[in-house]
């Protein structure tokens, strides 16, 4: 088969399977396997695809007709303008997520201290370090998968983090000058209903934030205040309908200069707070 006729294929092969975006997928998946760009193909369109070359695409056209996520396919994806490599053991960095280290980067101060909870990938603490001067990082997360996902990051990107395998607190020391966290919150009914490259394939224990959503707020909330310095900021990424939820819980805490920040969509994204 020529590069055209395989290209046609491929996007036919994935709208067949109900892909949303079959035709930039196939793309991607193409560069991926050949190694090339669109000026090479344009060049070759008419050219027969070496056999090695075509069986492994449609190998991978396979695997994205079963809703595996493209991200985890081609091993990497982009966040904050940064090449993140992902695979099955963390969630894939969203676009939403950098609203979170936007926020960050406007109160972060040179000599701090950040520690990033549930780090997964590892992209909100990298991304941090990556934009901001003389700047500590720290991160934990209970899969110790998703910590050698998180070093591999930290290396590719030249960003020195001290990670730490932890549930939370448990096995951390010391203070920190803010912490920010992209903790599960997906409520456990609702997981069931979300997309099959999301359900399916994504770490569960990566969204199931328990009944109501709210557990890891709860507990990070209650025990962030022996960790963080006075003056200290609480930033969490949220679900778009747990903007007053959270606010409450920090509330009550007595955190004070609690705001929440919507994502480019206009949905609440972030909340933060500053310890008094």
């Amino acid at each position: 088969m020529t590069y055209q006729e395989i290209i046609s294929q491929g996007e036919k092969n994935l709208e067949e399977a109900g892909i949303a975006d079959a035709k930039p997928d196939a793309w991607l998946l193409l560069e991926k396997v050949c190694k090339i760009d669109r000026n090479f193909y344009y060049m070759h369109m008419e050219e027969e695809m070496p056999e090695e070359q075509a069986g492994e695409y449609m190998l991978v056209l396979k695997k994205r007709a079963e809703r595996i996520p493209l991200q985890y396919i081609i091993g990497e994806t982009e966040f904050m303008g940064l090449r993140f490599k992902v695979n099955s053991g963390v969630l894939i960095p969203r676009q939403d997520t950098e609203t979170l280290v936007e926020e960050a980067l406007k109160l972060v101060k040179p000599g701090m201290k950040v520690l990033d909870l549930c780090t997964g990938s590892g992209c909100v603490i990298i991304s941090i370090l990556h934009n901001a001067v003389d700047v500590e990082g720290y991160a934990s997360d209970i899969s110790r998968q998703a910590i050698n996902v998180a070093k591999e990051n930290a290396r590719l990107n030249g960003t020195p983090v001290l990670f730490e395998t932890s549930d939370l607190f448990d096995h951390l020391t010391g203070t920190f000058d803010m912490i920010v966290s992209n903790p599960p919150y997906i409520k456990t009914e609702e997981i069931a209903k979300l997309m099959p490259e999301v359900r399916s394939f994504e770490p569960t224990e990566a969204l199931d934030g328990k009944e109501d959503g709210l557990y890891f707020y709860r507990r990070i909330v209650e025990e962030a205040g022996a960790y963080l310095n006075p003056g200290g900021y609480l930033l969490f990424e949220i679900g778009y309908d747990q903007g007053v939820a959270v606010s409450e819980l920090m509330h009550r805490a007595g955190y004070c200069a609690v705001t929440v920040k919507k994502d480019l969509a206009g949905n609440d994204r972030v909340v933060s707070g500053q310890k008094q």
